[in-house]
């Protein structure tokens, strides 16, 4: 078995503590994207923020620009064509942000789409994979944002941004979100856990463990019913050195710090001794041929990189 050794890069980075940030590997360099602190009215007077900020070496942060697109958290974040997007958004300003926005510096963001015709939802996965940005799963919260309740299982897919297809829908694996980060791995979007936000019809929170994967977004494989990795939400996913990642999360109890890794989504090792603070909705990439752990719901402005020895 491989081993791995992790590296605290900065336990005080100059950017302030937040959750649910996109942490995008682009242009040799990281960038963080927005995020949620309500407990931080400087630098998030309305909960999210739509800061960028970018490094090139995880340790040293500099602050890019205030962007215009309305501030969020728990996003769809990718890299595609040559560019960094982000895919809709959250509900904590009263509505859904079912808008599309990408850019080639960090610094000039273009608003490519008003209103996808996939909205209104929050808490989706979203994937780059042969030429496209994939949108899966999530689901309305009529608490946070007036909308018919709906959970979904589908997918969407668009080469520019602009023309949305749904590809699939009422998939065999169940609806599903809150799941951050992105694995695709031999050819194949995997989908890792998940589950479903509480609403007033469906108060109990769902939690899942199991493994899907597929080849084009509309035939999926159960891989896995169950893993040895307790069901989560709010977790980070990832693909690196050939082997998919889960990681962190909140398991309905606590916020959790385990790590796991598997090269065929079915069998699974834990990387033992984890030396961060337990957390949910970090913000997970891989760059520097490491897989990078930066911030999160532990509201501690650090940033962690994980080696191959």
């Amino acid at each position: 078995m491989p081993e791995y050794q992790w590296t605290c890069v900065t336990d005080s980075a100059a950017f302030a503590p937040r959750d649910g940030a996109g942490l995008l590997a682009f242009d040799e360099r990281l960038w963080l994207l927005g995020g949620w602190n309500p407990g931080d009215k400087e630098h998030f007077p309305q909960i999210c923020n739509s800061e960028v900020w970018v490094s090139e070496n995880g340790a040293d942060w500099q602050f890019v620009t205030h962007a215009p697109w309305e501030g969020r958290h728990t996003a769809g974040y990718a890299v595609h064509d040559g560019r960094m997007w982000i895919v809709g958004g959250d509900a904590n300003q009263g509505h859904y942000q079912s808008d599309v926005w990408s850019s080639d510096d960090g610094e000039n963001w273009v608003q490519v789409l008003d209103d996808a015709p996939w909205g209104p939802r929050v808490l989706h996965y979203t994937v780059a994979f042969h030429g496209a940005i994939w949108l899966m799963g999530g689901q309305t919260i009529p608490q946070f944002a007036p909308a018919g309740e709906r959970f979904y299982a589908d997918v969407w897919r668009t080469e520019d941004g602009v023309a949305w297809e749904k590809v699939a829908d009422d998939l065999p694996w169940a609806p599903r979100g809150l799941i951050g980060g992105s694995a695709v791995l031999n050819g194949r979007i995997w989908l890792l856990g998940g589950g479903t936000y509480d609403t007033e019809d469906h108060p109990q929170r769902q939690f899942f463990n199991d493994v899907w994967a597929s080849a084009d977004g509309v035939a999926w494989e159960q891989v896995a019913e169950e893993t040895p990795w307790h069901p989560r939400l709010y977790h980070e996913v990832a693909a690196w050195d050939d082997r998919l990642w889960v990681l962190e999360g909140h398991d309905g109890t606590a916020n959790r710090k385990d790590v796991w890794h598997s090269p065929c989504g079915i069998h699974w090792q834990e990387l033992p001794d984890t030396p961060w603070l337990p957390r949910h909705a970090a913000s997970v990439t891989v760059f520097d041929d490491a897989l990078w752990v930066v911030a999160g719901n532990n509201m501690t402005p650090d940033a962690w990189r994980l080696d191959r020895m």
